[in-house]
C-alpha cells in the first residue's frame, strides 16, 4: 500500500488534536483488567505531547445503543491515561465520554461529526480495531479537519500489507469466535488463501458450502458445542505444521471454560510450533494466548480481528479512504 499520511507530517506544535483511539477494553467490577490497548496508544500520545500539542482524546467503550451507561464509562480508562503520563511536564491531554453515549456516533450523522471537528486543528485516527466501521468519529471528522494517522495504526497497515502483497505460502486462515460477520470475509480471501480452518462457533452459523469449498476445512464439534473435536485438533494440526503464513482470527471454543479450552489451547500451541509468519487479530483470540502465555511466542497481534480481516481482503478500509479523501 502507498505511504499514508503519519501524525509526523503535521504541523500540530502548540495546537488542538483530536485523536481517536480504541479503548473498548475488557472491565470487570469497574476496573480495567487489560491495558493493552491503552499500552499501544501510548507512542502516539507522548509524541503529541511531546510537540506541546493539546490532545483531546475520543473513543468508546462497549455496545451502550446510543444511550448513558454509566458501567461503560471511560473514566476507569482515564484514570490509567492520568498515572501512566503524570510524569509529563505541562500536560494537556483531555480523555472524552464514551462517543457511543451518543446515537449520532454509530449513526455517522454530520451534525456529530462537526462538533467533535470544532474542538481540535488536526484529526488523527489511531483507532485501526474500528476502522472498518463508518462512524462519525472514523470517516465523518475528515471530512472537516486535516487528518493523519497515529503510530499504532501505521505499524498495522505496514505488517498486514506485508502480509498480504508479500506472503510465505502457503497461507493458512482461521477462523473462530462467534461472530458470523467473519463468514462473509471468506469468499474474499478464498483467491488469496490456500486453506481457511474454520471452528469456534462459526460451524454452526455456516449456510452451506463455498464455491471452492476444497480450501474450506470445517471443524466437527464435541455434542455441547462448546470446542472443537479431538479429531478437528488433529486435523488442523497437519495443515497449520506445513503453513508458510498463518492468520488466525478467534478461538476455537469456550477457552474460557477449562472443560471447553482443549481445541484452542492445542491449535495455539501449533501454530507457535510452526515455522509460519504469525499474524492473529481480536481481543478473544489474544485473551486466549493470554492465557496459555503464548502472546509473546506470535510475530504479531493486530488490535482487530474483524478489521484485520477486511484489510486482508480489501486492502484498505473505510477509515483510510475517509482520510485519504479528506486530505486531497
Amino acid at each position: 500500500m502507498k505511504r499514508l499520511p503519519s501524525v509526523k507530517d503535521l504541523p500540530i506544535g502548540q495546537k488542538t488534536v483530536l485523536l481517536r483511539t480504541d479503548y473498548d477494553v475488557p472491565l470487570k467490577e469497574g476496573q480495567v483488567v487489560d491495558t493493552s490497548r491503552i499500552d499501544e496508544s501510548l507512542p502516539t500520545i507522548n509524541y503529541l505531547l511531546e510537540q506541546k500539542a493539546k490532545v483531546i482524546i475520543v473513543s468508546h467503550l462497549g455496545r451502550p445503543g446510543g444511550k448513558i451507561v454509566p458501567g461503560l464509562s471511560l473514566k476507569p480508562v482515564a484514570d490509567i491515561l492520568t498515572s501512566l503520563l503524570h510524569d509529563k511536564d505541562d500536560k494537556k491531554m483531555e480523555l472524552v465520554e464514551n462517543l457511543r453515549f451518543d446515537p449520532r456516533e454509530e449513526k455517522n450523522e454530520e451534525s456529530f461529526a462537526k462538533e467533535l471537528a470544532n474542538l481540535a486543528a488536526f484529526y488523527i485516527n489511531d483507532a485501526f480495531a474500528v476502522s472498518h466501521r463508518e462512524h462519525a468519529s472514523i470517516v465523518g471528522i475528515p471530512r472537516f479537519l486535516p487528518s493523519a494517522f497515529g503510530l499504532d495504526f501505521l505499524k498495522e497497515v505496514e505488517v498486514l500489507s506485508g502480509v498480504r502483497e508479500n506472503p510465505h505460502r502457503p497461507i493458512t486462515l482461521i477462523l473462530g469466535g462467534i461472530k458470523k460477520d467473519k463468514l462473509e470475509t471468506i469468499e474474499k480471501l478464498l483467491d488469496w488463501v490456500d486453506t481457511i480452518l474454520i471452528g469456534g462457533k462459526l460451524p454452526q452459523l455456516m449456510e452451506g458450502p463455498y464455491p471452492d469449498s476444497k480450501k474450506v476445512i470445517v471443524a466437527d464439534l464435541k455434542p455441547d458445542g462448546k470446542d472443537i473435536t479431538l479429531e478437528s485438533i488433529e486435523k488442523f494440526g497437519r495443515i497449520i505444521v506445513q503453513s508458510g503464513t498463518i492468520v488466525w482470527a478467534g478461538p476455537m471454543g469456550f477457552y474460557e471454560e477449562e472443560n471447553s479450552q482443549e481445541g484452542t489451547r492445542q491449535i495455539a500451541e501449533a501454530i507457535i510450533g510452526s515455522q509460519a509468519f504469525k499474524v492473529v487479530g481480536g481481543g478473544d483470540t489474544e485473551a486466549a494466548l493470554t492465557k496459555f502465555n503464548l502472546v509473546d511466542k506470535i510475530d504479531y497481534v493486530s488490535s482487530g480481528g474483524g478489521t484485520m480481516l477486511e484489510f486482508l481482503a480489501q486492502g484498505t478500509l473505510p477509515g483510510i479512504e475517509a482520510v485519504i479523501s479528506g486530505n486531497k
